[in-house]
């Protein structure tokens, strides 16, 4: 396994190879307009401490998206590039955001993964999450 740190997103330099990375996942993971420069560029205005990248050798290799609320967290866009997965990335990312929920004091959060995406479902039980059988609904603004 390639040695790896794990950091906050330099933004903007940082932002196309996350895309990348993004557009190039499993499935469950899409780009759309809530991930554009200016969307991103919101996110790190409230927690960029909660902006996560895996770096290798001055590469991006995986990213992970984390939101807080001050009452629950939320997890978003756990991304491996292709060649590095499966070599425990995405659980030591997964650790950092987690600790990082931690100390500022959130004792829940969520996330959410397609029906279908049934390894993915597996991969996070394995990390001690729990398929919760809730409905959830969305909404786009103009």
């Amino acid at each position: 396994m390639a040695e790896f740190i794990i950091r906050e997103i330099i933004f903007p330099s940082d932002y196309p190879q996350a895309v990348e990375i993004w557009k190039n996942s499993a499935p469950g993971i899409s780009f759309s307009r809530s991930d554009t420069p200016e969307e991103i560029q919101k996110k790190l205005r409230y927690s960029p401490d909660l902006f996560l990248v895996a770096e290798s050798d001055g590469a991006v290799i995986g990213t992970i998206i984390g939101g807080y609320d001050g009452r629950r967290g939320m997890i978003y866009h756990l991304a491996i590039k292709e060649e590095f997965r499966n070599a425990g990335l995405g659980k030591a990312l997964m650790q950092e955001i987690e600790a990082r929920f931690k100390a500022k004091g959130c004792i829940k959060s969520y996330l959410m993964v397609t029906k279908e995406n049934e390894p993915v479902i597996q991969y996070y039980q394995k990390l001690g999450w729990n398929l919760m059988d809730i409905y959830v609904m969305g909404k786009e603004f103009e």
